[in-house]
């Protein structure tokens, strides 16, 4: 016993026969009042091969939104992350947070974030 003998089936439709009787089985449809039924399945095919092409364009719309490219305002280091989101420094390590397009450091409640500025010492003879 030929055990693929039932993949050796076939309809003997060519590519025109299939059309037509694609075709056909349409216009039955509609003759029966069954035509919601093929406007509900045009409807779903055209929904499957249009919202995978809208939604490329809505995440790449988002993403250039939320990305955040700035220097590290601790080394000067170029850095990239999300709005809002915490970023460590990959060249010193500093924790940083992203907001409003710039990187600021994380620093505990209470910590004053000051600059060093570097003074020249006069000496004064007497």
């Amino acid at each position: 016993m030929n055990q693929n003998q039932l993949y050796n089936l076939q309809l003997g439709l060519n590519g025109f026969g299939r059309l037509l009787t694609i075709i056909g089985f349409a216009l039955l449809l509609s003759a029966v009042g069954l035509g919601w039924l093929v406007k509900s399945f045009l409807f779903v095919l055209a929904l499957l091969i249009i919202l995978p092409i809208v939604g490329i364009f809505v995440f790449q719309w988002w993403v250039r939104k939320n990305i955040v490219q700035s220097a590290c305002p601790v080394c000067g280091a170029e850095l990239t992350g999300f709005n809002q989101a915490q970023v460590q420094c990959s060249n010193c390590g500093e924790p940083l947070t992203a907001e409003k397009g710039k990187f600021k450091r994380m620093t505990p409640s209470g910590t004053i974030d000051v600059e060093a500025v570097e003074v020249a010492a006069q000496v004064l003879e007497d």
